[in-house]
């Protein structure tokens, strides 16, 4: 039996497909399923289940669609909900899998109530893998506040529960789970991708908790917010969870974005933080493709509505509409290349200065007193701040500014990289702030 991960570095997930012989099993697949077919179609395996830990709060599954056109049997947790046919997923009910590939069901509520993990073994041999999801984590576990926080301590309860079920295992299963790091459906750092249940009972914190309201109270301490996305990944994931159409992405002139502005659609520029800097189109959101691209696109921008994407001339649009589509932004219109149509149209650019953390601690250094906004989550916060700075988290931004920040005087925005204080820049400029944005090196380079 051979294990191979497909990891979605943007959201923090990873897919797994399970061969043996020369049939397979993939378990928890996103949207964009060509690429798990090319895998199958690659390593000559045929498919022959899809299974599904859970009805997932932060990407669209593919799943559904992946099992109906490869002619899998599609296994969902028997209490998913789901609205669509599907195998039910009973604890401890075997389901025979390919060549001699036993799947077993492990109710393991607390990521979500119906959570099921799935141990795998061949034959009557122990389970040699189980697929943990969003339960037991590397490291960590799945966080239990998702679905409100009238049901998080309960969930996190019973997590407790089910880290125990999960470590009944043998020492030597391998651990795999859906979510890692960069995942916001952690509760807390997840590090390696990969464990075995020895590893986890042996090194992971959460292991050491011998009493289930314990367990509870540090689960839920220290929880980061998650993106507004998420409310609406549930509900399609019940209901009707379709693979992405991935088309080619038609070429935008500065007419053309000015009538999708003017139409409220949103403008998304992917380019590098210094390029947005230096000009950009009035109104538009700045998030550098990267690992964290889609979520934050997803939190900061309109769920409803088109998008216009501002990329270079050498990035993929193409490739940056499968990774907003996976979390349902699919409605990307078009993109235009750069920004000196725009300005050759005669519309105007909207600039702020790009500086350093050396600059800020200058500029603090001789008394002149600048106003340092951090835009870094809570627990950053919390954990060490620049003396007399100001936090707002940057979603927070969208309900205003804090009223310890004078509107009338420059803004130093800071996080940790320059990263999220890059995209915050434009929010605080439709905000009517003058900044400076702290575009290189950040507050742990002068808090310790």
């Amino acid at each position: 039996m051979e294990v191979t991960g497909i990891r979605t570095a943007s959201l923090g997930d990873a897919t797994y497909i399970v061969a043996n012989g020369d049939h397979a099993i993939i378990v928890d697949p996103q949207r964009d399923i060509g690429r798990f077919i090319e895998i199958l179609e690659e390593q000559g395996l045929t498919l022959t289940h899809v299974l599904e830990t859970h009805m997932h709060n932060d990407y669209i599954s593919g799943g559904r669609d992946l099992a109906a056109r490869l002619g899998a049997e599609l296994v969902l947790p028997a209490a998913s909900g789901a609205g669509f046919a599907f195998v039910p997923a009973f604890h401890r009910e075997a389901i025979a899998g390919p060549a001699g590939l036993v799947i077993e069901p492990l109710h393991t509520p607390g990521h979500t109530p119906a959570h099921t993990s799935y141990a795998v073994r061949i034959g009557s041999d122990e389970p040699a893998a189980v697929f943990t999801g969003g339960s037991l984590l590397v490291g960590a576990a799945g966080r239990s506040d998702l679905l409100g926080e009238q049901y998080a301590r309960q969930l996190a309860i019973l997590q407790f529960g089910s880290l125990q079920r999960l470590g009944e295992l043998p020492d030597g299963t391998g651990v795999y789970p859906t979510h890692g790091e960069g995942s916001f459906c952690t509760a807390s750092g997840a590090g390696r991708t990969t464990s075995t249940i020895g590893i986890e009972k042996a090194e992971n914190p959460l292991y050491s908790f011998t009493d289930a309201e314990e367990f509870a109270d540090n689960q839920l301490s220290g929880l980061v917010p998650y993106p507004t996305y998420y409310q609406y990944m549930g509900g399609i994931n019940r209901d009707n969870p379709t693979a992405l159409q991935t088309d080619t992405i038609p070429e935008l002139d500065a007419a053309g974005l000015a009538a999708h502005i003017e139409a409220g659609g949103s403008v998304l520029d992917g380019r590098d933080r210094y390029a947005f800097a230096t000009g950009h189109v009035p109104g538009s959101i700045g998030i550098e493709i990267g690992d964290s691209f889609a979520p934050w696109a997803g939190w900061l921008l309109d769920f409803h509505a088109p998008i216009a994407l501002v990329l270079d001339a050498n990035q993929d649009a193409e490739a940056a509409a499968v990774e907003l589509g996976r979390i349902g932004l699919e409605n990307v219109v078009g993109v235009m290349r750069g920004v000196a149509s725009w300005s050759d149209a005669g519309n105007e650019l909207a600039r702020y200065e790009a500086t350093s953390i050396t600059d800020l601690s200058m500029a603090l250094a001789d008394g002149a007193g600048p106003q340092v906004l951090d835009v870094r989550d809570p627990l950053e916060w919390a954990a060490g701040h620049i003396e007399g700075s100001v936090h707002c988290y940057v979603p927070d931004l969208a309900t205003g500014l804090p009223d310890s920040i004078d509107a009338s005087r420059p803004v130093w925005v800071v996080c940790r990289t320059g990263n999220r204080a890059s995209i915050a820049a434009g929010i605080l400029e439709d905000l009517g702030l003058d900044i400076l944005v702290v575009a290189k090196g950040g507050v742990p380079d002068m808090v310790s």
